[in-house]
């Protein structure tokens, strides 16, 4: 393209011409995504379409408010605890996760104004307990009714919360 378009020629005309003879020279055969559809045709435009492809393409994640962060944070810690191996280790999980979730009390988050609630101990340990009472075979001779007591101290916990409140 070191040609400048000639006075009587229409821009049009000039253009097309242009691609007509690249064409014709073979310069466009072996282009990157020649044959592919166009990325993102057919979806609504998106001011931030260049930031969301730049992150997947470095493979980033946006990070969340910390408020977001928190509860999110907190929902993984209480799945971990009910899939741990171990009561102790449940319980470990649910200790660090209400640690942490004291210490974001005195501390100004960034993100929307959620107060998260700290976890029961005694409740995600029943549901620990029920989900591997489930999953374990009953031994011979052993105490089949170890969940039902959790879950009668679990909703006793509950119901006295619930009067001291009134």
């Amino acid at each position: 393209m070191t040609e400048r378009k000639p006075l009587g020629m229409g821009f049009e005309t000039w253009i097309d011409r242009q691609i007509r003879e690249a064409a014709e020279r073979g310069e466009f055969d072996d282009l990157p995504g020649a044959g592919k559809p166009i990325p993102g045709e057919g979806k609504p435009d998106d001011e931030m379409w260049w930031i969301k492809q730049k992150l997947q393409a470095e493979n980033l994640s946006f990070p969340l408010p910390g408020t977001l962060a928190l509860r999110k944070e907190a929902e993984d810690a209480r799945a971990a605890a009910v899939a741990a191996r171990t009561e102790a280790g449940a319980r470990e999980i649910i200790e660090r996760i209400n640690a942490k979730i004291r210490e974001s009390y005195g501390k100004t988050l960034s993100g929307p104004p959620i107060v998260q609630p700290l976890f029961d101990a005694e409740e995600v340990v029943g549901d620990w307990r029920a989900r591997h009472a489930a999953q374990d075979p009953p031994v011979p001779g052993g105490n089949t009714g170890s969940a039902a007591p959790a879950r009668r101290r679990s909703f006793l916990r509950w119901l006295h919360r619930r009067l001291i409140r009134r």
